[in-house]
Order: structure tokens, then sequence, then C-alpha cells
């Protein structure tokens, strides 16, 4: 266990009980993890993408701390939302270098033997985030975990925690949640 996981946890509490100075000493404790979390990202996209770890981290980092209403549990809790964060970071990025290219060629980026996807296929980002919001739609709890293990980088124990279910519901609703994505990113 990180040796700091009960400062953050502490920090985060004050954050959402209202002290906004709290954030401030949130970043240095937090930092290292998410520039990790923000390179296993980019080492699934394209090699000449346009943005870095750390602008990634910056970005969404912006976006976590404009967030008023999240009643932060823990540190395995604000990676979860730190990680979906990111990919909505992403998703914008590739949208936007879409629209500038006027259509032009859709972000890649390669999914990893994490996802059982067909190894060293690339996938469009823009059709997984789509994917991703059908198997909400059908799925929430699934939808969650692919969020948390595949884009969060959290691990079987970690996910079933932040959710509040077993890990053996976590491992079963991940193969499940991986079939399914893989079938439906097969299909395009």
């Amino acid at each position: 266990m990180d040796q700091r996981q009960p400062e953050i946890t502490r920090i985060l509490r004050a954050w959402s009980g209202g002290d906004r100075e709290a954030v401030d000493s949130l970043m240095p404790l937090v930092y290292d993890e998410l520039h990790k979390v923000a390179a296993q990202y980019l080492r699934k996209q394209r090699p000449d993408h346009t943005l870095q770890p750390t602008a990634l981290v910056n970005e969404a980092y912006l976006k976590l701390i404009d967030i008023s209403s999240v009643s932060w549990q823990d540190r395995a809790h604000f990676f979860a939302v730190a990680s979906q964060t990111m990919r909505h970071v992403l998703v914008d990025h590739a949208r936007s270098r879409k629209r500038d290219k006027r259509g032009g060629g859709a972000q890649k980026v390669s999914l990893d033997e994490a996802i059982s996807f067909s190894q060293g296929n690339e996938v469009d980002l823009l059709s997984l985030d789509e994917s991703m919001r059908e198997l909400a739609a059908m799925d929430e709890q699934q939808s969650r975990i692919v969020e948390l293990r595949f884009f969060g980088g959290l691990t079987v124990e970690e996910t079933a925690v932040v959710l509040h279910i077993s890990p053996a519901t976590v491992k079963r609703e991940w193969r499940i949640a991986k079939a399914w994505l893989h079938n439906r990113m097969s299909s395009e």
C-alpha cells in the first residue's frame, strides 16, 4: 500500500468538505501516479500524437478541480474519476483533430492485450468511445469496470473497492465486457 494513501484520502475528504486549499496539497501527492496513467493512455495512441503526458495530466487536473459536487471516498475513487476525465480529454482532442482535418483520418488507439482485442490492431478512439457509451447504456457496471481497469489502470481489487462489489464479480464482468467490446469493435 502506498504510504501516502491515508494522507491522500484525508485531503480528498477535506476537499469534499469545501476546503479549497486541500486541492493545492493534493497535486504533489498524486502527480507522479497521474503522469503514469497519462503515459499509459498515450502509449496506446498513434506515435505522432500531439498531446504529451504532462499536458494530459494538466488538462485533466484542471477539469477535476472544477468539480464541486463529488464526495471523494478515497484514493482509488479519485484515480477512477481522474482516469475517466483523461479519457474524455483524449476523446475531445480526437474530435477536435478530426474537425480540424475536416473529417480526415480519425485518431487511432492501439488496444493492448489488457482488453483482449486482436493484438496489434488499431481502433478508432472515437469509435471506442461510442462503443463504451453503448456498453454503458446496456450495462453501466461493465462499462465502469472497463473504465477503471483499462483506462484507469486499477487492479481487480481496487476496482472492486470503488464499485463496492466482489473481486470475483469484477473478474466475471470484465471478461464479459471485453468480449462484448471485442465483438462490437470487430464488426466495424
